[in-house]
C-alpha cells in the first residue's frame, strides 16, 4: 500500500489499458495527470509490463501533508484536539452474561475517543498531531482524494470545456478503468508489512464470518475503515435485527397459541365432520367448469385458518402497532449517540448543503449570486426544471399503470384458472381426492397467482431500477442529498406498488364483492365469464397469509442468492479466487482491481430491501405472526453477507463515505409512513378480512349457550339449484348430483328459497352490518391509543440521552476554552517576537 520508496502511501489508485480509441483517451489521460499534479497530488504509474495480465497500467496517487490538510479544512473535517475524559459508561449489573456476546477492547474501540474539532490549517499546533503521515485515516486520506478527483478538469489550461471536467465522466468513456482506494492487506491473513493496520484482517475474523452471527458488530472499527456512512448503516441493521427479536418472540407466543386453541375450533371441527360438513353441498365457485362440492373438502385450510385468525391475533397486530412506536423512538436515541461519537451532530447543515453534485456545475452553465455565500454559482432555471419534473411524473406514472395493469392481469388469471383447478376434483360427492383434501381450489390458485405475481414483481423491478436513475439523472439534482431523495421518492413508490399492491387486493377486494347464485358480478361485466373470486369458507386470511409468505421470502431468498452466490459465481466464472493469489505475484492494487466496484447508491439499495422487508412484517402482519421471525433470520444472515461483501473478495473498499445524520437522508420518514399506515391496515384487516366481527355476532346473538356451535350452518345461505342460470350451472352436473340434492349453500346471509323475502338479506346480515360501523370506529380507537403511546414514549424517552447532552455541552465548553487558551497564547508569542 505503498509507493516504491515504501513511505508514501497509496491513497488512491487509477487503472487503464491501451485500446484503439487509444490516442483521444491517451491525451485526455495526460491532461487530468497534469492537473492532479498541478492541484499538488503526487503520482507513480505502473507499467503494464509490470502486471500479470500485461495489458493494464495502474496510477497510483498520494495526497502529502499540505494537500490533506487545505482540503481538510475545505471539507470542515473534524479532527482531536484533546483526548475525553468522559467515561463510557458504568458496569452492567451480571456483565458476564453477555461476555460471550463481546469482541475484545481494541477490536471494539480501534482507537481512544477524542473531543474533535473542524481541522483548520492555520492552527496545526492546537490538534493533537503525533505524526502527520498516520493524522488522517486512510478512509478520510481516500474522500480528500476523490473529492480531488471528481473536480479536477482533463482540458487544456486556455480551454473553458467545462463537460471535461472529473473522474466520474473519465470513467463512464472509457478513459480510465477503474478508480479505487486500497485494502489494507489480506482478509485472511495480517500484513507483512508493521505500519499496516490490518484492519481488514480484524473485520473478517470478527465480524464477517458467519460463525460470528452471535457477536456484537465492531461499529468503530467498520466506520474506521470503511467511513460513517457504512458504519450507520451496520449499526442500524443491528438495531432493527435486535427490536426484531421481540417482535419475533410475541409472534411466536401467538402462533403457538393458535396451536394450543386447536382443539377448540368448533368451527373447523364441524366443517370437517362427516356429518355436518359433509353433508353440506356448496355451490358452485365458477360457472360451467366447476362442480357443486362438499364442505368438508376444506377441512384443512379452515384448520390452517385457526392458527392465525384468532383472538391472539388481535393482540398481536395491536402489539405490533407499539413495537413500530418503540423502535422508531429508540433508533432515534440510538443514533443520536452514535452522531455525538462519530462527529457527525453539524455534519448535514455543514457539509450536505454546501457540496454540490460535479454533474449539477458541469450541466448548469446558468450562473447567479448565492445571497448566503456571496458567490455565483450554478443554477437550473424554472422552466427547464419545470420541464424535467413533467417528464419524470409522467415516466412514474406510466410505470405504476404499467404495475396495476398487471395486477389486474393477474387477478383476471386467478378467475380463469380457478375453474381448472376445481375441476380436479372428480366425483365430489362421492369421493374427495387427495388434492380436494389438501389444497383447495381457492388455495391453489392462490399459490399459483401469488409465485406469477413474484415473477412479475421482479421483472418489473429489474427495469424499473434502471429507469428510475435515468430520470433522476435528467432532472439534474443540486446535491447528493438530493439526489438521493429524488430517487427514494421514485423507487420506493414504485416498490411500494409493486409488492404491497397483491396484498392489498386479497386483504380488502377480494371475496367482498361476489355477489349470489342467482345474481353474481362479474369482472368485466356480465357478459365476460370471470366472475369475481370468492372467499374460502374459512375466510380470506388464509389466502393474505399465502399471498405474503411468497411475496416476503421469495424477495428474501432472490435477494440473499443475490448478494450472496452472485459474486462467488463472478469470481469462480473469471477464475479468480483470492486466496490463490499470493502477495507475491499480485500486487495489492492488482488484486484489488478484479472485485466489484462499490457504487455511490450501494447502500441505497440495501435501505430499500430492510424498509421493503419492514412493509411486510408490519402493513400485513396480522395476518402471519411469523412474519417477524422470518424478518429476524433474514437479517442475521444477511449482516454477515453484507459484512461478508465488503471485507472479503467481492467488493473494493469503498472510498471513505461520511454519511448525514441519519442512517439515511429519507429512512425516517418512509418508516414512519410505514408504521402509520400499518396500524390502519392491520386495525382494517381484522375487521374485514378476518371472520372475527360475524362470529362475535353470532356468540353473543345467535348462539344457544354461548358457544360457537352451529356458526358454520348458521353462515351458510341456501339456494335452490333450479333457479341457477343455466350459464352457471356446471356441466354435466346430473352426474355429480343425487335426486335427494335440490339445495345448494354459499356464503352470505339471505333468506332460503320459499320465503316471502328469499335471496334477500336476512336480520342476522343487518346485525353484523350494524356492527359494522364499530369497525371503523374500532380502527380509530387503535389509531388514537398507538398515537397516545407514540407520544408518550416520545416525551417519555428524550430523542437525545441526557449523557450525549452533557457530552455534547462540554466539548463544546471545552472548544471555547482551548481556542481561548490558544489565542491567548499566539498573541503572547507575537509579542514576544516583536520584542
Amino acid at each position: 500500500v505503498f509507493f516504491r520508496d515504501g513511505v508514501r502511501r497509496v491513497d488512491f489508485v487509477l487503472s487503464y489499458v491501451d485500446d484503439k480509441d487509444g490516442e483521444k483517451k491517451q491525451e485526455r489521460r495526460k491532461e487530468f495527470e497534469a492537473n492532479l499534479e498541478k492541484a499538488g497530488l503526487e503520482l507513480e504509474t505502473e507499467d503494464k509490463s509490470e502486471s500479470k495480465d500485461q495489458i493494464t497500467y495502474f496510477l497510483k496517487i498520494h495526497a502529502p501533508w499540505d494537500i490533506l490538510a487545505t482540503y481538510a479544512e475545505v471539507l470542515k473535517i473534524k479532527v482531536p484536539f484533546k483526548e475525553s475524559d468522559i467515561p463510557h459508561g458504568q458496569d452492567v449489573p451480571l456483565e458476564w452474561l453477555s461476555h460471550p456476546l463481546r469482541l475484545p477492547e481494541h477490536i471494539m474501540r480501534p482507537q481512544p475517543d477524542y473531543f474533535t474539532y473542524p481541522f483548520n490549517k492555520q492552527k496545526t499546533d492546537f490538534f493533537l498531531i503525533s505524526d502527520k503521515d498516520t493524522f488522517f485515516p486512510p478512509s478520510t486520506r481516500s474522500r480528500i482524494v476523490f473529492y480531488i478527483l471528481g473536480r479536477c478538469p482533463y482540458y487544456n489550461e486556455g480551454r473553458k470545456d467545462r463537460e471535461k471536467t472529473g473522474i466520474k465522466r473519465l470513467l463512464s468513456n472509457g478513459t480510465y478503468a477503474a478508480a479505487f482506494p486500497l485494502h489494507d492487506c489480506r482478509y485472511w491473513k495480517r500484513a507483512r508489512n508493521a505500519e499496516c493496520e490490518s484492519e481488514r484482517y480484524n473485520l473478517y475474523k470478527n465480524w464477517a464470518r458467519f460463525l460470528c452471527f452471535y457477536k456484537e458488530q465492531p461499529l468503530n472499527l467498520i466506520r474506521k475503515y470503511y467511513g460513517e456512512k457504512i458504519g450507520i448503516y451496520f449499526a442500524w441493521l443491528g438495531f432493527y435485527t435486535e427490536m426484531l427479536f421481540f417482535a419475533a418472540l410475541m409472534g411466536v407466543i401467538c402462533f403457538t397459541y393458535g396451536l394450543l386453541s386447536y382443539d377448540d375450533n368448533v368451527s373447523s371441527k364441524e366443517i370437517c365432520d362427516p356429518d355436518i360438513g359433509g353433508s353440506i353441498v356448496m355451490c358452485p365457485l365458477c360457472d360451467k367448469k366447476c362442480p357443486f362440492w362438499k364442505l368438508n373438502s376444506t377441512c384443512l385450510s379452515s384448520w390452517q385458518s385457526h392458527l392465525f385468525d384468532n383472538e391472539g391475533t388481535v393482540f398481536f397486530a395491536i402489539f405490533m402497532g407499539i413495537w413500530v412506536t418503540l423502535f422508531l423512538e429508540l433508533w432515534k436515541r440510538r443514533q443520536a449517540r452514535l452522531e455525538y461519537e462519530w462527529d457527525l451532530v453539524d455534519f448535514e447543515e455543514e457539509q450536505l448543503q454546501l457540496q454540490m453534485r460535479p454533474e449539477f456545475e458541469i450541466q448548469c452553465t446558468n450562473r447567479r449570486l448565492n445571497k448566503i455565500t456571496q458567490e455565483m454559482e450554478p443554477y437550473l432555471p424554472v422552466t427547464t426544471k419545470c420541464a424535467r419534473f413533467c417528464l419524470s411524473a409522467a415516466t412514474v406514472i406510466f410505470w405504476i399503470s404499467l404495475i396495476v395493469a398487471c395486477i389486474i392481469g393477474v387477478i383476471a388469471y386467478r378467475l380463469a384458472v380457478h375453474a381448472a383447478f376445481a375441476s380436479i376434483i372428480k366425483d365430489p360427492m362421492r369421493q374427495i381426492q387427495l388434492v380436494g383434501r389438501f389444497i383447495t381450489p381457492q388455495l391453489a390458485t392462490s399459490a399459483t397467482a401469488s409465485c406469477i405475481n413474484f415473477v412479475i414483481i421482479m421483472i418489473l423491478n429489474f427495469f424499473y431500477e434502471r429507469v428510475a436513475i435515468w430520470i433522476t439523472d435528467m432532472e439534474i439534482p443540486k446535491t447528493h442529498l438530493e439526489y438521493e431523495n429524488k430517487l427514494t421518492v421514485k423507487m420506493y413508490l414504485f416498490q411500494f406498488v409493486n409488492y404491497y399492491s397483491s396484498c392489498f387486493y386479497v386483504a380488502f377486494f377480494k371475496g367482498k364483492f361476489v355477489g349470489y347464485p342467482g345474481d353474481y358480478t362479474y369482472m368485466f361485466g356480465n357478459r365476460s365469464r370471470l366472475r369475481n373470486e370468492e372467499c374460502d369458507p374459512g375466510g380470506c386470511l388464509i389466502e393474505l397469509t399465502t399471498q405474503l409468505v411468497i411475496v416476503m421470502t421469495g424477495k428474501q431468498m432472490c435477494g440473499n442468492i443475490q448478494e450472496a452466490l452472485l459474486p462467488v459465481m463472478r469470481n469462480w466464472w473469471s477464475g479468480r479466487k483470492g486466496r490463490h493469489h499470493p502477495e507475491n505475484h499480485y500486487s495489492r492494487w492488482e488484486q484489488d482491481h478484479v472485485l466489484q466496484n462499490f457504487s455511490q447508491l450501494g447502500l441505497f439499495y440495501e435501505y430499500l430491501e430492510m424498509v421493503v422487508q419492514f412493509g411486510f412484517i408490519t402493513l400485513f402482519v396480522a395476518s402471519f405472526p411469523l412474519a417477524p421471525l422470518l424478518a429476524l433470520f433474514n437479517n442475521i444472515l444477511e449482516i454477515r453477507v453484507d459484512a461478508w461483501k465488503f471485507t472479503t473478495s467481492s467488493f473494493r473498499r469503498p472510498r471513505g463515505l461520511q454519511g448525514p445524520r441519519t442512517s439515511a437522508p429519507w429512512l425516517e420518514g418512509s418508516s414512519t409512513a410505514v408504521a402509520v399506515l400499518s396500524v390502519v391496515t392491520n386495525a382494517f384487516i381484522m375487521a374485514f378480512t378476518s371472520d372475527m366481527i360475524p362470529r362475535m355476532v353470532y356468540l353473543y346473538a345467535y348462539s344457544n349457550g354461548s358457544n360457537m356451535i352451529g356458526y358454520v350452518n348458521n353462515s351458510l345461505s341456501v339456494y335452490n339449484i333450479s333457479h341457477i342460470p343455466e350459464r352457471s350451472m356446471p356441466e354435466e352436473h346430473e352426474d355429480w348430483l343425487d335426486n335427494t340434492t335440490t339445495t345448494c349453500r354459499y356464503r352470505d346471509y339471505r333468506y332460503p328459497p320459499g320465503h316471502q323475502r328469499e335471496y334477500t338479506h336476512t336480520m342476522h346480515f343487518w346485525h353484523i352490518l350494524a356492527a359494522t360501523p364499530s369497525r371503523p370506529n374500532g380502527v380509530v380507537l387503535l389509531q388514537h391509543v398507538v398515537f397516545m403511546v407514540k407520544f408518550f414514549v416520545a416525551w417519555l424517552i428524550p430523542d437525545v440521552p441526557s449523557d450525549v447532552k452533557a457530552r455534547i455541552k462540554r466539548e463544546r465548553y471545552l472548544v471555547q476554552e482551548h481556542l481561548h487558551n490558544y489565542e491567548v497564547e499566539r498573541l503572547k508569542m507575537q509579542r514576544k517576537r516583536r520584542r
